[in-house]
């Protein structure tokens, strides 16, 4: 099985860059190894539809995105199947220009769909050029970092830790590269 791991979010927007963020803190901090199954990392960034192409290819999707929840607070992680997205999730109000949601039912109504597990967490705020992680979704990070490594180990995957990276380690990596481009 191929499956992809991708994270979406606008690393320029402070706490809504933590699904890119996280998905190269696994890829990182990891190794990921099975005889039977294949894993690519990606960052999606804010592409969303752009996407499609990419995502179909693919057997499975691992996708961390943020998102709000009827009643939720910062830093809730959510962790569902897209199939059965509790009613509460809410995709809408982030820094994308074409929410993920949308890309994901247009992907649906296509038959184009892999199955897809969706990692949520509630941001505590979208600033514009901050890297910052706010501490409630450093956190947070625990939380998907166990709830991720459980859900790739109950597929088959070996995992091996072979580094120590911090989210905020990751965001800083991001300000560099806009730093050194300037």
């Amino acid at each position: 099985m191929k499956i992809l791991v991708l994270g979406i979010g606008n690393v320029l927007y402070s706490d809504e860059g933590i699904g890119v963020h996280f998905v190269k803190l696994l890829e990182k901090n990891y190794q990921f190894t099975s005889n039977e199954h294949e894993i690519t990392f990606m960052d999606g960034g804010t592409l969303a539809n752009f996407l499609m192409f990419i995502m179909a290819k693919y057997d499975h999707i691992f996708l961390v995105d943020c998102i709000e929840a009827d009643d939720g607070k910062v830093g809730d992680v959510y962790f569902f199947n897209y199939d059965d997205m509790p009613k509460m999730i809410k995709w809408n109000g982030s820094a994308h220009e074409v929410e993920m949601l949308q890309t994901l039912q247009m992907m649906e109504l296509a038959g184009d769909l892999p199955p897809t597990k969706i990692l949520g967490v509630i941001p505590k705020r979208v600033e514009p050029l901050a890297f910052t992680i706010s501490d409630e979704l450093k956190n947070s990070v625990k939380v998907m970092e166990k709830t991720s490594l459980n859900y790739f180990k109950s597929l088959g995957f070996e995992v091996k830790k072979i580094n120590d990276l911090t989210i905020q380690d990751i965001a800083n990596e991001f300000d560099e590269i806009g730093k050194n481009k300037i």
